[in-house]
């Protein structure tokens, strides 16, 4: 099994911070940076890019609900199409900011609630899947959902968990508006059983199996450089380090 590290980061906007991502860069391989709609600007991104490439960390585009308020992480009805046009704006933003660099662009991980959405909702499953198929990348993304069942017939799909967030009997991550704290040792735990079981524990006690390709960290998590740290010392002899 190989196992890649993921972050949500390059989340500040303005003068306004969000998350340590230079603290963090170092323990992850794969970086979603913000794509303006939830967060982050143009210098954001920028700096975020640059700051994965002195870290050799791949990166992936974070596109968004237009819901900067909310942080995105609030439900918006938007036509399939509309909000497929409003990923493919966000995600050619980033890709700007990569060719400057000599990168390319890695995945593509909806943020938040167009994540959530994406569960449940086909037109939103699909927006996104056409989105990733125009820069021919792979999502992140849920086993048991509409992302295993919609995804794959436009790209390739790397299955996610969450260290650092709780799960319904569903095997789905639970989104809030904010993160709680979560010890390192709650967030290791969680993900080796996944990596040696395949199964994760809702909080109800439910044990729902599930794949892991990729783990997610946040870098607005309280403790998230900790976390981060944790995660990384535990699957350190899974880690994919050629994935692109």
């Amino acid at each position: 099994m190989a196992i890649d590290i993921n972050c949500d980061m390059g989340e500040a906007y303005s003068i306004y911070t969000c998350g340590d991502d230079e603290a963090i860069m170092p323990y992850i391989t794969s970086a979603n940076v913000a794509c303006g709609f939830h967060a982050s600007d143009p210098g954001v991104m920028h700096a975020t890019v640059v700051l994965a490439k002195e870290h050799g960390v791949r990166v992936g585009a974070h596109p968004s609900f237009p819901d900067r308020d909310g942080f995105g992480r609030r439900y918006m009805k938007m036509d399939r199409k509309e909000l497929r046009d409003a990923i493919i704006y966000q995600c050619g933003a980033l890709k700007g900011f990569l060719e400057m660099e000599g990168m390319t662009l890695n995945h593509l991980k909806p943020h938040g609630a167009l994540y959530g959405a994406a569960w449940i909702d086909e037109d939103v499953a699909t927006a996104c899947a056409e989105a990733a198929q125009v820069f021919g990348v792979p999502m992140y993304g849920t086993t048991g959902t509409m992302h295993e069942t919609i995804w794959p017939k436009y790209t390739d799909v790397v299955w996610e968990i969450f260290a650092d967030l709780d799960y319904d009997d569903e095997g789905r991550c639970i989104i809030t508006r904010e993160h709680k704290s979560v010890a390192p040792e709650q967030a290791v735990d969680q993900i080796m059983r996944v990596v040696k079981e395949g199964v994760i524990r809702s909080v109800n006690g439910k044990d729902v199996p599930t794949k892991a390709e990729t783990i997610c960290v946040h870098s607005d998590t309280p403790s998230a450089v900790a976390v981060a740290k944790a995660v990384r010392d535990a699957v350190d002899p899974y880690i994919e380090q050629d994935r692109t």
